[in-house]
């Protein structure tokens, strides 16, 4: 039987019966039978759905540059308004709270501490606790299991909408556990209700629940993408390609100055855990280097039990760094609007990862520091953890 979501449970309880019901969701907001949340909420007895909020990238997905902002819409298919969390405002407003009067939050986070979706949802708890508006967040699985804590820590001044709250890249928490440790432990303290997942157990990856795999974002296709995602996202602070532009985002990733053999090698000469590097030339169509042939690799995780994605990333970024020192850059600011930080600095968390990688420090020796750092989150998040 496959896990049971949060939402399942909501609706077969059936506790929203009379309520006015607003949905943040997007294509991922789907049960095991490909139902949508938005059409199990129309089909349930005496439920009203007042308004549907969508995420980045929007309700329907559909935008694919992961910093362009979603305009408000209405489903037309349903007839609901559609308002977009990721435009001109990030917060649900009094306006369209005022079609509600709870807030049910579907959305599938995918386990990295920079993927914005737990963010929309920090910022639904701080409207609906100013607003006094009851907020439901149905629980889903860690796509990438709920055990391993890994990676740099956000530091006080480097909080954006990538990076709310000092957690590590990694945090081993479900969307649900997260709820309530914003909720609780950063005094949020929105009327929140986590309505719990029935068969998930930490260790299950996404392919173990009996659940579809729904693109949560435009380039997250598979489940192979997000497992590597913790730490290859950070090439989105460089001028090398992330795999933006081909058919395996965040799997591939290189630049034109890389000859893709000899960094391969290389790279398996490392021995990192539970990882193969294949030699790999790709041309992205779009983003960084479009049209530009890449020379690089493609990341195979032989053993998810031991393959550390941020260990991976950072050595994969200094490796192409080493490769041709002036060829290699950080990318320039801004990575969001608001910011004039470096965008390296930004996903990282703190400067630390670009001057450690700048003065020659791999990643194996910075790795060694990110469990002392992680320590304190990793005791507090005990304390939130719903599942064994």
């Amino acid at each position: 039987m496959p896990v049971r979501l949060g939402s399942t449970c909501l609706l077969s309880a059936g506790r929203l019966k009379g309520r006015r019901v607003g949905i943040v969701s997007n294509p991922a907001s789907v049960d095991a039978d490909f139902t949508h949340v938005v059409d199990a909420l129309l089909a349930a007895p005496k439920v009203t759905v007042g308004a549907i909020f969508g995420p980045q990238h929007g309700f329907r997905s559909d935008l694919q540059d992961n910093m362009i902002e979603t305009p408000h819409a209405s489903d037309q298919a349903r007839r609901v308004p559609v308002f977009s969390l990721y435009s001109e405002t990030r917060e649900p407003t009094a306006e369209m709270l005022a079609h509600i009067d709870v807030l049910v939050i579907d959305l599938q986070d995918i386990g990295a501490r920079i993927y914005t979706y737990i963010y929309t949802m920090a910022n639904c708890l701080r409207a609906c606790a100013k607003h006094g508006v009851d907020v439901v967040v149905c629980d889903r699985p860690n796509p990438i299991a709920g055990v391993d804590v890994e990676g740099p820590m956000l530091v006080d001044g480097y909080d954006s909408f990538v990076g709310q709250f000092p957690i590590p890249m990694r945090h081993g928490m479900t969307i649900g556990e997260l709820a309530r440790f914003f909720n609780d432990h950063f005094g949020i303290k929105a009327p929140l209700e986590v309505i719990e997942m029935e068969g998930w157990s930490r260790h299950m990856y996404g392919d173990a629940t009996g659940h579809p795999f729904v693109m949560p974002s435009p380039n997250i296709p598979t489940l192979d993408s997000a497992i590597v995602y913790p730490g290859t996202v950070l090439f989105e602070g460089t001028i090398a390609s992330e795999g933006r532009g081909t058919t395996r985002p965040f799997e591939l990733v290189g630049a034109p100055w890389v000859e893709a053999e000899r960094f391969a090698a290389t790279m398996n000469a490392r021995q990192l855990p539970g990882v193969h590097f294949r030699a790999a030339v790709f041309e992205p169509t779009f983003q960084k280097h479009a049209k530009a042939s890449c020379g690089g690799c493609q990341i195979h995780v032989l053993d998810r039990a031991a393959f550390k994605p941020v260990l991976t990333g950072v050595a994969l970024i200094d490796q192409i760094r080493a490769t041709d020192p002036s060829a290699f850059a950080w990318r320039p600011a801004p990575y969001e609007y608001e910011h004039d930080k470096e965008p390296i600095d930004i996903l990282s968390g703190s400067p630390a990862l670009r001057t450690a990688i700048d003065a020659g420090i791999r990643a194996e020796e910075l790795a060694r520091n990110w469990a002392s750092e992680s320590k304190p989150f990793e005791l507090l998040r005990e304390q939130f953890l719903i599942y064994s």
